[in-house]
């Protein structure tokens, strides 16, 4: 992925939830729609730094949560910095933790897959917030 596929990426995003609300009705927040963008974007900056080689986005939603999977060839797991406020930069994963319901990440034979999910609907339930690396 090179840096100005990381705005398709965000349009894809939008697109799918753009579809999920006016073709199948699914009510996606106005909130919602901003974070997936968020989320994708950061996620795909990582890729962009960190991994040399192809990687793949996958959406799937059930109307409730959007579930987004960023797959690279990269080997190293991302880890998010420890709370820092003098830091300039490399937030993207700390904001992804914030604002993601659940955030996972898995070795694959060749490379990791990263999972986040985000609530369509802006109920305060989200904060069950969950996390696991594997």
């Amino acid at each position: 992925m090179v840096p100005g596929e990381i705005a398709r990426v965000r349009d894809f995003v939008r697109e799918f939830l753009t579809g999920a609300r006016t073709v199948r009705g699914w009510a996606v927040s106005a909130r919602a729609m901003d974070v997936a963008q968020l989320v994708v974007s950061e996620l795909a900056t990582n890729v962009c730094k960190y991994a040399p080689g192809p990687c793949r986005v996958d959406l799937e939603t059930d109307g409730a949560t959007l579930s987004i999977v960023m797959w690279d060839s990269g080997a190293v797991l991302p880890v998010a910095s420890a709370a820092d406020p003098t830091r300039i930069g490399q937030h993207g994963l700390e904001l992804v933790l914030m604002v993601c319901r659940s955030f996972e990440v898995r070795r694959e034979t060749v490379g990791k897959s990263l999972r986040a999910q985000i609530a369509l609907s802006d109920s305060r339930d989200d904060a069950s917030f969950s996390r696991s690396a594997g």
